[in-house]
């Protein structure tokens, strides 16, 4: 059995949970979200607390989907009572970022032409000097969209690590190929 799964996922103030069937949906200061779960695990509320369960008898695949519904109800309830965000910097001589609008911006990294990014709906981007914080209650579309923010120009590693990386990622640089002489 999963240690995860066996946590209950503490419901704060002024966050609301609703489970119905397999749908569970969670409101709090910052927004709504909802997800459907699956079916093979039990979720139910108890004393301000939402708790999985699963049979002793279950499947594998059953016990490894255990602890991820109970971690992805705890990043509902923690994304709509305080928000998630993750953060990039922009590294290279003449490399910016703007600001287009709430949920786009716009990027001269070095290429020929300006690159426009545009974020899905719920995550939020704000651009901060040569930083660009990506914010969201939901944490695996804040993941993605910086993920996708620094696939534009990943650092460079043979060069001088110039280009997109996540705040304190450490990019090693590479010694590369020597000419002989």
């Amino acid at each position: 059995m999963s240690r995860i799964g066996k946590k209950p996922v503490i419901i704060p103030k002024g966050v609301e949970v609703k489970i119905d069937g397999s749908l569970v949906s969670v409101k709090g200061p910052k927004g709504t979200i909802s997800r459907e779960m699956p079916s093979c695990v039990n979720i139910k509320i108890d004393n301000n607390q939402v708790l999985c369960a699963i049979g002793e008898d279950e499947s594998k695949d059953v016990r490894a989907k255990f602890g991820l519904v109970r971690s992805l109800i705890n990043n509902m309830v923690v994304g709509a009572e305080k928000e998630f965000t993750k953060g990039l910097e922009i590294i290279g001589v003449g490399y910016k970022a703007q600001n287009q609008s709430p949920s786009k911006v716009l990027l001269n990294i070095g290429y020929s032409h300006p690159v426009e990014y545009e974020a899905p709906a719920g995550v939020a981007l704000k651009v901060e000097g040569n930083k660009i914080i990506v914010s969201g209650i939901d944490k695996e579309a804040v993941g993605q969209t910086a993920a996708e923010i620094r696939k534009i120009r990943k650092p460079r590693h043979y060069k001088d690590g110039a280009g997109i990386r996540y705040v304190g990622e450490n990019v090693r640089i590479k010694v590369g190929k020597k000419l002989a002489a």
